[in-house]
């Protein structure tokens, strides 16, 4: 394993450092009882509560919480590949599609096993110097393995320019003759 993932992998597992980044960078995810329950370069598994503070007015998980959840499971696996890269990438969800199959009155648990393309094509994005775009799956699952939902994210990669490339585009200054 890559040491730069096996960091990560020790952060999000850490009780206490992981509940600190989503009280101050995710503080929905934190108060809706978001958990990260496995990790690995392959997959996560990220569950959300059926909850007062998750809860929508027909009695089940409000599907922004359900998103929430299902984003946070496929987002890891990207921050995981692109944690202390060089060059330092950019990533930014842009798209989203969701299907819901059963109501969510429990907790629910959204699986994402696509860690191997996440990680191709962010690779792909540092080799062409090119933005590249990835729709990975997310699927929510109940306690007795009922699927609930569905989430496809659609994740964008981006190499940052590093100085000296930045240097490269300003127009050199005219020469007096």
């Amino acid at each position: 394993m890559h040491a730069d993932k096996d960091i990560f992998i020790q952060l999000v597992k850490h009780p206490v450092k992981f509940r600190i980044f989503l009280f101050t960078k995710l503080p929905s995810a934190f108060f809706s009882g978001v958990k990260v329950l496995v990790i690995t370069e392959s997959s996560t598994q990220v569950s959300v509560p059926y909850k007062w503070f998750s809860q929508n007015p027909f009695n089940s998980t409000y599907f922004a919480c359900l998103a929430m959840a299902a984003e946070l499971s496929t987002g890891l696996l990207a921050m995981m590949n692109t944690y202390q890269s060089k060059p330092a990438m950019s990533m930014l969800v842009i798209g989203l599609e969701a299907r819901y199959f059963k109501k969510a009155t429990g907790l629910t648990t959204f699986t994402c096993e696509e860690g191997q393309a996440i990680q191709e094509t962010i690779e792909n994005a540092v080799s062409t110097g090119a933005g590249k775009s990835i729709k990975v799956k997310s699927t929510g699952k109940n306690n007795t393995g009922e699927l609930v939902a569905e989430f496809f994210i659609t994740w964008s990669f981006k190499a940052k320019e590093s100085l000296p490339a930045l240097q490269r585009r300003v127009p050199d200054s005219p020469n007096p003759e």
